[in-house]
């Protein structure tokens, strides 16, 4: 079943019977977990009605990161929220106190329970050489990502894309030149991961397409004969986190079945399917059962080579911040 918010749409994953028994929850998650949470949630449901003997349902909420925090902020009754990165979470507590500000200590990994980076995608037999972050801002290459503003995934393309400058021109001048020649490449921004995939794979455009390597990964599995992936020597290890939040559990009584549903993603069963939905585990024993899947990458974090996500947000991505500097659209 098919909710509207607003502009948003809530599907509803109806684990057991749909009954006035049931507990009912809501995830509110980005664009390129849907495939994730369409098999983690029934998952849950049955190691819940184990454990407990009750039926759980789960609402599931999808849409460009920015916009799934600020629909929460704006009154989408989210139990709990798994978003593409901690300052999306952040804001929950920063513009309406809807978690507390030690939100991350209260689950294993700082509250990430699975990790990614940034990768490319390009049409069969790479016609236009991509190989590094550099052979994107050449003449004539189109990029297709998503819109900073409004994306967790393509923040992460930005730091990625600004990371690797950084250590490449070994300046912060340097690297805003390069970022600003990337996004002068990128003809139009979507407002999610998912729908600069679409934009990509179903109206063909652009020549390369920047994006989590869950979903480039998911894409070559159903495609694979049409596309390649380019997996940059170095890139950002993304961490999507997760949360209780407070104000809706405790109003609706639901701390219990929140709670265990962000613990449920630690375990084995889950970070299996993490893993088998191209995230990367965790879990260092799944982690390595999977290994083949995962390529070695040189890997950089927010915190070591951007000061953390109060200072990213601050001076990247704010009103009158760097990409607001730096992004012309084409007309």
């Amino acid at each position: 079943m098919k909710i509207r918010y607003g502009g948003l749409f809530v599907f509803l994953v109806v684990c057991g019977l749909a009954d006035g028994r049931a507990v009912d929850i809501l995830n509110v998650s980005y664009d390129a977990t849907r495939e994730l949470y369409a098999e983690i949630n029934p998952a849950f449901s049955r190691y819940w009605k184990e454990k407990t003997g009750k039926r759980v349902s789960v609402q599931q909420s999808h849409g460009g990161s920015g916009k799934q925090a600020r629909a929460v902020i704006d009154g989408l009754d989210a139990d709990v929220v798994t978003l593409a990165l901690a300052a999306d979470i952040d804001a929950l507590h920063l513009a309406a106190g809807l978690v507390p500000v030690g939100w991350r200590q209260r689950l294993p990994e700082k509250s990430v329970p699975c990790r990614s980076t940034v990768a490319f995608l390009v049409r069969k037999g790479n016609p236009k050489g991509i190989k590094d972050w550099e052979d994107l801002v050449k003449p004539g290459v189109a990029v297709v990502m998503p819109n900073p503003k409004t994306s967790g995934a393509a923040r992460w393309n930005y730091l990625a894309a600004w990371g690797d400058a950084l250590e490449k021109t070994g300046s912060p001048e340097g690297a805003k030149a390069f970022v600003a020649a990337l996004f002068r490449n990128v003809p139009v921004l979507d407002s999610g991961a998912r729908g600069a995939t679409t934009t990509f794979i179903e109206r063909g455009m652009g020549d390369v397409l920047v994006s989590w390597e869950s979903e480039l990964l998911f894409i070559k599995s159903l495609r694979g004969g049409e596309f390649e992936i380019v997996m940059p020597p170095s890139s950002i290890l993304a961490e999507p986190s997760v949360c209780v939040v407070d104000k809706t559990v405790d109003r609706r009584k639901s701390r219990k079945v929140a709670q265990a549903y962000l613990e449920f993603l630690y375990l084995p069963e889950a970070q299996e399917i993490a893993a088998r939905h191209f995230f990367r585990p965790v879990n260092p024993e799944v982690l390595a059962k999977y290994a083949d899947r995962f390529p070695s990458v040189r890997f950089f974090t927010v915190d070591e080579r951007f000061g953390g996500w109060q200072r990213v947000m601050r001076e990247h991505f704010s009103d009158g911040g760097t990409f607001d500097q730096i992004y012309q659209p084409q007309r």
